[in-house]
């Protein structure tokens, strides 16, 4: 029996894929701390997020001796360029998100997740030229149709979805492009957006309206550790995306939708339609024929 396994085949791989399946499970269970600080405003929590994410992500890269690239990174303006859309993406995409949990609208984050894998399949063929293959064309096509009939059921496209799965796929892509370790390319984009982050935290203080001591030690503790929670899934992930390819990292991701869909039905109760079911058949459905092509091309190879 042969213990190959990733089409990498390599330990480069292997270490890639626990960096990023210790990502997912992370992110699988972080609804439960979303829910916790859903009293306090999403942008009030993304700004926490970013501020105390940033001496997580220093005292890494002091651990791990490489805090020149964030010297050699600072004073190059392609980096800084690049940084900068990788920050903006994350940023946007922890704001939907946060918005969406305190919203009691976990099921669209977990359809925005699960439809994620595909458009990075999609935007790998469109951008790095990888070829789609029959059976990946089908399963786009079911994920077209699933977001047809949710937009057919609420009226409208289900915008939480789109922009979620939009802003990781492109995340992701440019993340792996980034001339820079993962490690250091984080901490570059939570440094490039401290300065608006603190900024807000000071007007929401100064204006009354800001969390942190006002209203008793347990905000204060739950917006300091959105940092931890932040930093480190993120940080594993950019590890396991350095070493995986797209696509493979795009099959790995509908681990975390999987675990935020269980929570959102069975433990947080939300409403799920007939439509909805429909949908997320369409959607696994997809994903299981995208799935059963990779295995039975590395079996062939």
């Amino acid at each position: 029996m042969t213990t190959e396994t990733f089409p990498e085949d390599d330990k480069a791989a292997q270490r890639g894929f626990l960096f990023a399946l210790s990502a997912y499970l992370l992110w699988g269970v972080l609804p439960f701390y979303m829910k916790a600080v859903a009293h306090i405003p999403a942008i009030e929590v993304v700004a926490h997020r970013v501020v105390w994410s940033v001496p997580v992500a220093g005292a890494l890269l002091v651990w791990l001796g490489r805090t020149a690239d964030i010297g050699r990174a600072l004073r190059s303006p392609r980096m800084l360029m690049m940084g900068a859309l990788t920050a903006a993406l994350i940023s946007a995409n922890w704001c939907v998100y946060v918005w969406a949990i305190s919203a009691d609208r976990t099921l669209e984050t977990a359809l925005g997740y699960y439809i994620n894998p595909l458009f990075s399949i999609l935007l790998a063929a469109v951008v790095l030229g990888e070829k789609l293959s029959r059976a990946q064309m089908a399963a786009i096509a079911l994920a077209v149709a699933a977001v047809a009939i949710l937009t057919w059921e609420t009226g409208g496209l289900p915008w939480i979805s789109i922009a979620l799965s939009g802003t990781w796929a492109f995340y992701a892509l440019f993340k792996k492009t980034l001339p820079i370790g993962p490690a250091q390319g984080f901490f570059l984009e939570v440094l490039l957006l401290a300065l608006p982050a603190l900024g807000y935290i000071v007007w929401a203080e100064a204006s009354g309206n800001g969390h942190f001591g006002d209203q008793g030690m347990a905000d204060v503790w739950l917006l300091m550790g959105a940092g931890l929670v932040t930093a480190v899934p993120l940080i594993l992930y950019a590890n396991g995306a350095k070493l995986l390819r797209l696509s493979t990292i795009g099959i790995m991701q509908y681990i975390a939708p999987t675990i935020i869909f269980m929570l959102a039905v069975f433990i947080f109760r939300e409403p799920f339609s007939s439509e909805q079911a429909t949908a997320f058949a369409l959607i696994w459905a997809a994903l299981a024929i995208y799935s059963w092509s990779m295995f039975a091309g590395r079996a062939r190879s």
